[in-house]
């Protein structure tokens, strides 16, 4: 499978603007026959905790766009935006659809970074969603969730190919950098991380997207500045790394499930 991560700069509050940069990069994508493209979190906006521009229904031009882009260019497409919803608030999402345009899974970020005012604006969800992508499981976490390995674990048995999108400050790049490794290694899976750059509601990011193989290897890396990774990666190497090394079997899953008296 080519996977295709498009670190953009994105333009604040400008969706027609952003639209723009998606569909070009996504033209060089289909254009070296990518079978995935991946766009970061809230790519169509921002990450902005305005929520009077941010969000929009499933129908909006965001889903709209990525369906489209996915049936005319003939790959599949993953990527954010704020869902509205009739009750309990906007959600900060990622959103999987197939080569035919078709959705595959909508997730909910579960884990919202409180110090950037995210837990006030938006409602969390409440469980991972799995898909098949290109005969591979597969799963989408959102920027802050790369902090909490536990949600990690509860996917690890069912997917080979875990995608973080993100808006993450350059404040914290080093974290960034750190924990992709640390998923992939732990997960022994591949990891695909695509950060945006730029400046955006008085942060800064410097990208850092990277593609990492279940060993931990980084394959490609976005540097600092706008541009598209490009890896082909063998699906059939997560099983390869879980034979050879077979560590997750060796998990103590009642460690998760118990809860621990501090006061024992």
């Amino acid at each position: 499978m080519k996977v295709a991560a498009a670190q953009m700069d994105i333009v604040w509050h400008d969706r027609s603007a952003n639209y723009s940069k998606a569909k070009r990069m996504a033209e060089q994508a289909r254009e070296v026959n990518a079978d995935l493209l991946v766009l970061p979190e809230m790519f169509s906006t921002g990450f902005s905790m305005d929520t009077n521009i941010t969000p929009e229904p499933l129908d909006g031009p965001t889903p709209t766009l990525m369906r489209s882009l996915a049936r005319e260019l003939g790959m599949a497409v993953v990527g954010g935006f704020v869902l509205a919803r009739d009750t309990g608030g906007p959600q900060n999402v990622s959103l999987a659809v197939d080569r035919n345009g078709d959705d595959l899974a909508l997730y909910a970020k579960i884990h919202q970074i409180a110090l950037l005012g995210e837990d006030a604006n938006y409602a969390p969800g409440e469980w991972p969603a799995v898909f098949k992508l290109e005969g591979i499981g597969a799963t989408c976490f959102l920027c802050y969730d790369l902090r909490f390995p536990e949600l990690f674990r509860a996917v690890v048995d069912q997917c080979g190919l875990i995608l973080i999108i993100a808006s993450w400050p350059a404040v914290r790049q080093p974290h960034w950098d750190l924990l992709l490794q640390a998923r992939a290694v732990e997960s022994q899976c591949f990891v695909v991380g695509v950060n945006r750059v730029g400046v955006g509601g008085d942060l800064t990011f410097v990208g850092g997207s990277a593609i990492i193989d279940p060993l931990g290897k980084i394959l490609d890396h976005g540097g600092e500045e706008e541009t598209l990774l490009l890896v082909d990666i063998d699906p059939a190497m997560v099983a390869e790394v879980r034979t050879t090394m077979p560590f997750l079997k060796d998990r103590k899953p009642h460690l998760l499930r118990k809860t621990v008296d501090s006061n024992q």
